[in-house]
């Protein structure tokens, strides 16, 4: 009991906790998820020999590598991250709450696939009732959350290009010029109100994960519920969704914290990261926006069954593959400034 009351009183006292603290409690939690699908799948397979669990719980994982590179989850994650990083937080548990969040609605699918309940078809199926109302919740949140978190960062990249042209001409450079601010931050400053801490983004993860319209999800599913009649353990089952769980929020996490590293190196050092800055800022309000508008299309197309063609192609883009893109940008950026910062960094004296 002791121990348990240590350890609520960390929880509590989280946000005093040092950074390399809190980075090992985010990547022990990551670990954790790791050994608990290790050990579901040994204690399920224990009464025989199941290589087709141990080949489904690999399949499962890397569904979960793919799905974290979902370009939804890229510009949600980042532009949090990058909100969050303006007020002067180190949130270095936004990709791992956004990632837990997310496959907690695949875990919850997989309990009841494992229950033998034949609900969950009904939300896996297109055109049924279930899967149209979840799908209308997520793509809801989803596009609405990135279209405020687009605007918010989008006008943080209006302020970073003009403090950058201003320190051009010969002004100085302040932290808090590359603060977002404005009529657009004001705007959205109540809606944005209740995203205060990092822990705040898992229930922006849950709701995002309630439209099963991702190939990734509808697969593990499906693989679930085949694993199931072919006679593999409910344990086994289990392992499925956990192992999913477990690559997302690896990948998220690292994410995220490559995230905070890039925005906090242009907060701490204003004037010879401006530039800098400012592009990564538009970058992450462009996607955002730009998967903002996609989603929104889509919801207002399956919410009206309308069959116009441009809602009806918004509707049918398939960004599952594009977040690698958007990853790699960040990564140009991001080297192309530590290059163009060690070619112009003045020589030391001997």
């Amino acid at each position: 009991m002791t121990a348990l009351t240590e350890f609520a009183t960390m929880y509590r006292e989280r946000e005093t906790l040092s950074l390399r603290t809190r980075l090992l409690f985010t990547f022990g939690a990551v670990a954790a998820l790791h050994l608990a699908a290790v050990v579901l799948l040994l204690v399920g397979s224990a009464g025989g020999a199941q290589p087709l669990a141990l080949g489904l719980l690999i399949t499962a994982y890397v569904a979960g590598i793919k799905h974290s590179y979902d370009w939804d989850h890229i510009a949600a994650i980042d532009n949090s991250t990058r909100k969050f990083v303006a007020q002067h937080k180190d949130p270095v548990s936004v990709g791992f709450a956004f990632s837990l969040g997310h496959s907690s609605v695949v875990i919850l699918a997989g309990l009841l696939v494992v229950a033998g309940a034949t609900l969950i078809g009904q939300f896996m199926e297109d055109g049924t009732t279930g899967n149209k109302v979840l799908g209308l919740i997520g793509s809801g949140v989803s596009g609405l959350f990135l279209l405020a978190m687009g605007l918010f960062n989008g006008s943080a990249f209006v302020r970073a290009t003009s403090v950058y042209r201003q320190v051009r001409r010969g002004s100085e450079a302040r932290p808090e010029d590359l603060e977002a601010k404005g009529f657009v931050a004001r705007l959205l400053a109540k809606p944005l109100s209740k995203v205060e801490r990092p822990r705040n983004i898992y229930v922006i993860g849950f709701l995002f994960g309630l439209g099963f319209d991702t190939a990734t999800t509808i697969g593990l599913l499906v693989i679930t519920t085949t694993a199931s009649l072919a006679g593999v353990s409910p344990l086994a089952l289990m392992a499925l969704p956990l192992a999913f769980t477990a690559a997302m929020t690896l990948c998220d996490s690292v994410n995220g914290v490559a995230m905070m590293k890039m925005y906090k190196s242009a907060i701490h050092n204003p004037r010879r990261k401006l530039g800098f800055n400012a592009v990564i800022t538009g970058i992450s309000a462009v996607s955002a926006l730009f998967i903002a508008l996609i989603t929104l299309g889509g919801f207002v197309n399956a919410a009206f069954e309308l069959e116009d063609p441009l809602t009806t192609w918004l509707g049918s883009i398939d960004l599952g593959d594009a977040g690698l893109i958007l990853v790699g940008l960040f990564v140009l950026v991001w080297a192309v400034s530590a290059v163009r910062g060690r070619v112009t960094r003045p020589a030391t004296p001997n």
